[in-house]
Order: C-alpha cells, then sequence, then structure tokens
C-alpha cells in the first residue's frame, strides 16, 4: 500500500473528533476523503451503510480478519468490532485524496505503527469525562448501560494521549476547529 497521508483522529466518544473531521472534510484545499470503517455493531439512526460504516455480521466481520483484509482492527466491545478495511485506504489513495479518519485510539496507533511517515496522528481531548457523559446523553442514540461503558473507557483512552503526534484540547469548538484545519495543512504541505 502506498499512496497519500493519513489523518487519525481519535478520542473517547463525545469528545468531538466526528464534528472536527466533519469540517476538516468540507476544506477543499486538504484534499480529504472520509475512511469508512467496518462494524459488526447496528447502525444508529439515520446512519447509511457504505457512507457512515460498512456494518457487516459477526461472521462476515471475522472472515475479514482470517482474510488478513484489514489494515487495523479491534474487539471494542464484546462481539462489537471495528476495523479499517485495506481496500478503502486503496480505494481513497488511487482517486489522489489524503485520507481522514474518525477511529478508536487503539485503531489510530496501530495505523500510525504501520505508516509512521505517512501518518498524522491527532488526539481529541475533552474538557473532562462529566462533560463526555452530557454529550453522550444529549446524542440520545445509547442506552445508560452503553454511555456507562463509553465514559468507563473513557479514562483508559484518556491515558494514551501522549502516544499520539498531537493533542488538541476541546474546550471551545471554534479553536479546536482553527486548530485541526491549520495542523492538517501543514502536515499535508510536508513532503
Amino acid at each position: 500500500m502506498a499512496g497519500g497521508k493519513l489523518i487519525i483522529f481519535s478520542a473517547p466518544s463525545g469528545s468531538g473528533k466526528t464534528t472536527i473531521v466533519r469540517h476538516l472534510l468540507k476544506q477543499p484545499e486538504l484534499n480529504l476523503a472520509f475512511s469508512v470503517s467496518a462494524t459488526t455493531r447496528a447502525s444508529r439512526g439515520e446512519e447509511v451503510d457504505g457512507q457512515h460504516y460498512y456494518f457487516l455480521s459477526l461472521d462476515t466481520f471475522k472472515n475479514h480478519i482470517k482474510s488478513d483484509d484489514f489494515l487495523e482492527w479491534e474487539e471494542v466491545y464484546r462481539d462489537c468490532f471495528y476495523g479499517t478495511l485495506k481496500s478503502e485506504v486503496e480505494r481513497l489513495w488511487a482517486e489522489g485524496k489524503n485520507v481522514i479518519f474518525d477511529i478508536d485510539v487503539v485503531g489510530g496507533l496501530r495505523i500510525k505503527k504501520k505508516f509512521p511517515k505517512e501518518t498524522l496522528a491527532v488526539f481529541v481531548k475533552p474538557p473532562s469525562v462529566d462533560e463526555l457523559k452530557i454529550r453522550l446523553k444529549k446524542r440520545s442514540t445509547e442506552s445508560e448501560d452503553k454511555i456507562n461503558m463509553r465514559v468507563a473507557k473513557a479514562s483508559v483512552e484518556l491515558a494514551t494521549a501522549p502516544q499520539f503526534d498531537t493533542i488538541i484540547k476541546n474546550y471551545d469548538l471554534d479553536v479546536a476547529l482553527k486548530e485541526a484545519e491549520q495542523l492538517v495543512a501543514d502536515f499535508i504541505a510536508k513532503e
């Protein structure tokens, strides 16, 4: 696999990484394309297969693992897998794009390890774990149990922040968006 740059945004759920990634995708000068992850979880709300995620059955996902079709994958929760298909990144690189990821911390660090020079790994830090819980509840997309699982996982994820190339503190969204835009533009400009 060879191609453009890889831009990773990782953070605990509710940190604002998806909002930042959506903003960056709207900046034409960055020449970004979104890497759609595969997952075994059910779609939420208005999510569309192939646009938000590739929704796969557990058996199909495991067959892709056996065939070494993933750039990275992880069982995030029991029987809930997420991963990046190699074919997705190859497709976007073939279009001449830089690939941007909205991905969990373990997957982000795995990609960074495989492509250290081509990858900018950004960790988005929330104001606090309490603020994360408030944001997750406002989404109204998950049960209280799922929210509590995500909040418990957040502490572990926050501890990985120093392993990333840079940390954006998302205390003020406008500031975080500007910082992300500058970081990505500078990285893409590097040869």
